[in-house]
């Protein structure tokens, strides 16, 4: 008998955790997999001192607070490093390459990035060896000359930045030095606004990929739009396997990213976002499927001993980016088998049919449960004012059950205009 230990490295999130620790209770896995029966149990993680030979207990690890709490961060780097734990994500590459080494990477692949400049601080660091360096090194600029050379309107928008945070759209020069003037030490790119016809975000858990329709404009229980038919099936595939680029080159397997499609050419705006929004009060209808996919993804690495890779191996995706016998699409698909490759694509399917076959139907059990309506309720009570809890529990009971009555229905085959499903 094998028990694998999940652990949970939480902040302030209950809704998505409390379902997770629910739905590996219910199922208590016992899978016969390379000569041994693998069984597996959650446990929320600590922050304590650590010696760092001490030796963990946890087999896979889904971090969601090392990224902005140092301390849970270089205990994460110990045990990978030292004590092969696998992590959700790799701390790493998730500390260094924040969105402004993103966007370089995936230029360096030909993807079709907006324009976008890295600006130096409106005030400069804090330091006293500044006044000499900028004295002799750093060079005037002009600013709206910049801006006229990305062309507005544009966004200002932090270099390593996340949930829209400090994100400011320009349509002219005045909009633009006041944002800079407000931008204070903060790093910013200025990037060219797109004109699009589809705001596409897609969520990746390991080998699996969720595209779905995405309004910006919306407050954040509305952005994600319940639309199976936005896309079509070419422009679909090419989204989705943007999304497995990403990862698969970062080492990231729990990530989200953000696409604009203006007549059938698919721009990548934001894709380093590698803590990515999983609470039900946003993803609301995608939310079991986040869920259970997340099991499923833990439950193999876990089981099948997956190796956790903490460097990035770059050269092989440049070589596919600077054949120049490759068109666009040939270079994609080349990427594409890539992907399949880090995620054992076909290792993953064929274990998620030997062993997790009846995971989908356990969480459509769980979210018809009287467990998970109460969830949903506390969760709203914890969320929005009292004034407001009766009318947003019925509107999250509704999608939730639209997502359960959903699955008994003929499934959309991946790659298809659904625009969701494995790529």
């Amino acid at each position: 008998m094998s028990e694998h230990l999940i652990g949970l490295l939480l902040g302030m999130e209950e809704d998505w955790s409390s379902t997770f620790e629910e739905l590996v209770r219910r199922l208590d896995l016992k899978i016969e997999h390379g000569g041994e029966t693998h069984t597996f149990r959650t446990e929320r993680v600590t922050i304590e001192p650590f010696r760092l030979r001490a030796v963990p207990r946890y087999d896979l690890v889904i971090d969601r607070l090392a990224h902005w709490y140092y301390v849970p961060r270089e205990w994460l780097k110990k045990v990978a490093m030292m004590d092969g734990v696998y992590l959700l994500n790799n701390p790493f590459t998730f500390q260094a390459m924040e969105k402004h080494a993103a966007y370089c990477a995936m230029m360096r692949l030909g993807l079709h990035v907006p324009e976008t400049w890295l600006l130096p601080h409106k005030h400069p660091p804090q330091d006293s060896r500044f006044a000499y360096t900028a004295a002799r090194y750093n060079q005037a600029f002009d600013l709206e000359e910049i801006a006229q050379q990305v062309g507005f309107p544009l966004y200002m928008k932090p270099y390593d930045g996340g949930a829209w945070v400090g994100v400011t759209r320009i349509d002219d020069a005045d909009e633009l030095l006041e944002a800079y003037d407000d931008s204070g030490q903060r790093l910013m790119h200025l990037q060219a606004a797109v004109d699009f016809d589809v705001f596409v975000r897609t969520l990746s858990i390991g080998a699996e990929t969720m595209t779905m329709h995405f309004d910006p404009s919306q407050p954040n229980h509305a952005r994600y739009l319940v639309d199976h038919d936005f896309l079509s099936p070419g422009v679909g595939q090419e989204v989705r396997t943007i999304g497995r680029i990403v990862n698969a080159f970062f080492r990231w397997e729990f990530n989200s990213c953000e696409t604009l499609v203006t007549d059938g050419l698919v721009q990548p705006i934001d894709y380093a976002n590698a803590c990515p929004d999983v609470s039900i009060t946003s993803l609301h209808y995608y939310f079991p499927w986040a869920m259970k996919t997340l099991l499923k993804w833990s439950v193999f690495c876990a089981a099948t001993s997956r190796n956790m890779r903490i460097n990035l191996d770059p050269d092989r995706w440049f070589q596919i980016a600077d054949d120049q016998d490759l068109d666009e699409g040939d270079k994609l698909a080349a990427y594409h088998r890539l992907t399949d490759e880090y995620f054992e694509q076909d290792a993953y399917d064929a274990f998620c049919a030997e062993h997790l076959g009846h995971v989908d139907e356990a969480m459509v059990d769980l979210v018809r449960s009287d467990w998970f309506d109460g969830l949903v309720v506390d969760t709203v009570k914890g969320t929005f004012p009292a004034h407001e809890h009766d009318h947003f529990v019925e509107h999250y009971r509704g999608l939730l059950r639209a997502w359960a009555d959903d699955q008994h229905r003929p499934r959309p085959v991946p790659g298809a205009a659904s625009g969701h499903g494995r790529a």
